[in-house]
């Protein structure tokens, strides 16, 4: 075949209309055929088959969110572990003869309210209690009449700290010593309010520390933090106490102005996990009206007043402390913290 004939053979039989035809067809084909074959062509002419853009690269990572949980999960998904000063270790609710063993020199007793909050949840790796009588800030750091420190029972397992703690380092059992002996003209109780404000001032920094010490090593657990009962009616004054009314709206207040200190420092520490975006949380529990119309010297007391050992001519350890009646109070506001919750989700 000749080099130009066989187009026009193909003329012959196309024809001229047939030829049109075909090259229109051969046209078409180069067009879509780029189409087709480039997504890129094909998204320009059509809008098809583009890409997806790809998101943005965030200068800060978003954090997943964890999964929420009731409170009552949050407290009991690991252990409960009790620490705490006299008012948690149960001195003044003895009820046993081992609650009075002098061996016992921490003083945990059978009607504590720990006994109350262990009994009542299911916490998936148990409980312990190692409150002690006497205990500071200090003292849940460095340990007490020879046993570890209260700090070492708290770890990443711990769901659930309850305690109280500031009375000791405040000195009250010193405080109250002045109001009960004290000559009817002296003002050796209400005098001793420049001592106080000077050991409150450095319970408002141990405090913190210490709460932080024990989110530290507990990063999940719920801590709750007890404030002080109103030990005084302030309606009569209380018999062998030798306290005027006068003395315990003095008492009173000061047990006040601690509980707002513990409830500050609670509120602080609680502030410092949510802006880390922790899982735990640390609550304040206000036992200051828990006796209510209960208090020492009353007809029902759940305040033990004062209680002297003639023989040694000394106070016995369960002056000015709760009652067993008393610590069941104390349970139950624990109960209804537990409950109730930091106010905030919890993951």
């Amino acid at each position: 075949m000749t080099p130009g004939s066989w187009p026009r053979r193909l003329r012959e039989r196309l024809g001229e209309r047939g030829l049109a035809v075909l090259v229109l067809v051969g046209l078409l084909a180069l067009a879509v055929v780029p189409l087709v074959a480039l997504p890129a062509a094909r998204c320009k002419a059509f809008g098809s088959g583009c890409p997806r853009p790809k998101p943005p690269v965030r200068a800060d990572p978003v954090v997943a969110k964890a999964k929420q949980v009731t409170a009552v999960e949050a407290a009991t998904r690991g252990a409960y572990v009790a620490l705490g000063d006299s008012y948690s270790a149960g001195v003044g609710a003895e009820a046993t003869v081992a609650d009075r063993n002098p061996l016992n020199r921490c003083r945990r007793t059978s009607k504590a309210y720990y006994h109350e909050v262990s009994t009542a949840f299911r916490f998936a790796k148990g409980s312990s209690f190692w409150a002690c009588s006497g205990a500071t800030t200090a003292d849940v750091l460095k340990g007490r009449y020879g046993e570890p420190p209260q700090l070492d029972r708290v770890n990443a397992g711990t769901s659930l700290v309850t305690i109280s703690i500031g009375g000791n380092d405040v000195g009250f059992s010193k405080v109250l010593g002045g109001c009960v002996i004290h000559l009817p003209w002296s003002h050796s109780c209400t005098g001793q309010g420049a001592d106080i404000a000077g050991r409150m001032a450095k319970l408002r920094r141990d405090l913190p520390a210490l709460l932080d010490k024990i989110t530290d090593r507990a990063p999940s657990a719920r801590v709750i933090v007890m404030g002080y009962p109103k030990a005084f009616s302030e309606v009569t004054g209380v018999g062998g106490d030798n306290i005027t009314v006068s003395d315990q709206r003095w008492l009173n207040a000061r047990a006040y102005d601690l509980g707002q200190l513990v409830r500050q420092s609670a509120a602080e520490a609680d502030a410092r996990i949510v802006a880390r975006h922790g899982r735990g949380s640390v609550e304040f529990v206000d036992a200051y009206s828990a006796f209510a119309g209960h208090e020492a010297g009353s007809a029902d007391p759940y305040m033990n007043g004062l209680a002297l050992n003639l023989s040694a001519l000394e106070a016995e350890p369960r002056s000015f402390h709760p009652t067993a009646a008393g610590q069941h109070a104390l349970a139950q506001l624990f109960l209804a913290q537990i409950r109730k919750g930091p106010g905030r989700p919890l993951s």
